[in-house]
């Protein structure tokens, strides 16, 4: 079965680290989020996939090129304009010949595929769609099903007043071709809020699959945050480590540092004396911990240097950033590509810093 990829969204809601990657490209665990997708398709013997693509693809292509080195087919759907969801699946009609599955590329889960695809080709419906329960569905579509899990109705973003069920679509759905001839080809064209709701007036079956385990659109700082520290955590990665602390190639460590798991130190950083790293933590490749220095609870990307006697927490730091000496970046702050951040300067309550940008010594204060 083949597997579409849905990756062409602006990601707005995660800026400045998407100013200059795809939000497809951005590193959870330092490799980027479609890597681990990839994993994910391949764990359940999906090895043809179909990336439908923004306009601008090369970052992707450039990475993944035709997939060989991952051990999957990937090809190309790119879209001269946005879309949407539905609108980008009929745009790769031209590559499908069967049943189909497509993902959302910001959902993380650990739902059984093959499971759902099997239950899928027993029922033979037109869509089976993942359905996950939430605390709070009022941000979600929710999809009320029968006892037999028939697909009843749809309610987008429903409020307090309208929630039935908690269960919501978890942006994963096993798909017959016949689909495609509800989908126009031109214009933005959501299945979420078009082609599902429309299915249901044509009297077409439709299934949920309803499953309790991992789930996560990492769609937000705070979940893309969360998503790491959650992988960081699972016990199969903790007993692989030693004292869950990961080197993912040779680094320098001062014997005066301490590095608390659960975290990953990329390929040739350098750690020194006196600094402390407490996870859960990432360090990108190529990243300077200076004398004294504190990161916890923090992401750094590739080719980050923290200066002496400063201090990071729960926040993430984009590649090339360089924060000076005695400055504190904490509190879900997001600093993207190249950014300087001068000495004496203190950071928090999610402060947004755009690539390129220079903060001079002494000017932020919260």
């Amino acid at each position: 079965m083949k597997a579409i990829i849905l990756v062409g969204g602006e990601a707005t809601r995660l800026r400045p680290l998407t100013c200059n990657i795809p939000k497809i490209m951005v590193p959870v665990l330092n490799r980027p989020l479609l890597e681990h997708i990839i994993g994910y398709l391949k764990s359940h013997g999906i090895l043809d996939v179909v990336l439908a693509v923004g306009k601008s693809p090369e970052h992707i292509q450039r990475h993944f090129r035709d997939g060989s080195k991952l051990g999957v087919k990937i090809t190309y759907s790119v879209e001269d304009y946005p879309r949407g969801t539905a609108g980008a699946v009929k745009n790769a009609e031209r590559f499908g010949d069967g049943s189909f599955v497509v993902l959302n590329g910001d959902v993380f889960s650990d739902l059984d595929l093959g499971a759902m695809i099997e239950r899928h080709r027993r029922s033979r419906p037109i869509a089976t769609l993942a359905l996950t329960p939430v605390e709070d569905p009022s941000s979600y579509g929710v999809v009320e099903t029968d006892a037999d899990g028939r697909v009843k109705r749809f309610i987008e973003k429903p409020k307090p007043g309208e929630v039935t069920t908690n269960m919501i679509n978890a942006g994963v759905y096993v798909l017959e071709p016949e689909i495609l001839s509800y989908i126009s080809p031109d214009g933005f064209i959501m299945f979420e809020r078009d082609i599902f709701p429309l299915l249901l007036e044509k009297g077409q079956v439709m299934y949920g699959y309803a499953f309790q385990g991992y789930w996560i659109d990492m769609g937000t700082p705070d979940k893309y945050l969360r998503l790491n520290w959650d992988l960081l955590r699972r016990p199969a990665l903790v007993r692989a480590r030693d004292k869950g602390v990961e080197f993912e190639g040779k680094s320098f460590v001062n014997t005066s540092a301490r590095i608390e798991g659960p975290a990953i130190i990329g390929q040739g950083c350098f750690i020194g004396a006196n600094s402390l790293i407490k996870g859960p933590a990432v360090l990108g490749a190529r990243c300077q911990v200076e004398e004294g220095a504190i990161i916890e609870g923090a992401i750094l990307w590739e080719d980050c240097r923290v200066g002496k006697n400063s201090k990071l927490g729960n926040c993430v730091l984009a590649s090339r950033c360089h924060v000076e000496d005695a400055s504190e970046v904490l509190d879900g702050c997001l600093i993207g590509d190249g950014v300087r951040i001068g000495s004496g300067n203190r950071l928090c309550n999610g402060i947004k810093i755009w690539p390129n940008s220079i903060v001079p010594p002494n000017t932020i204060s919260f």
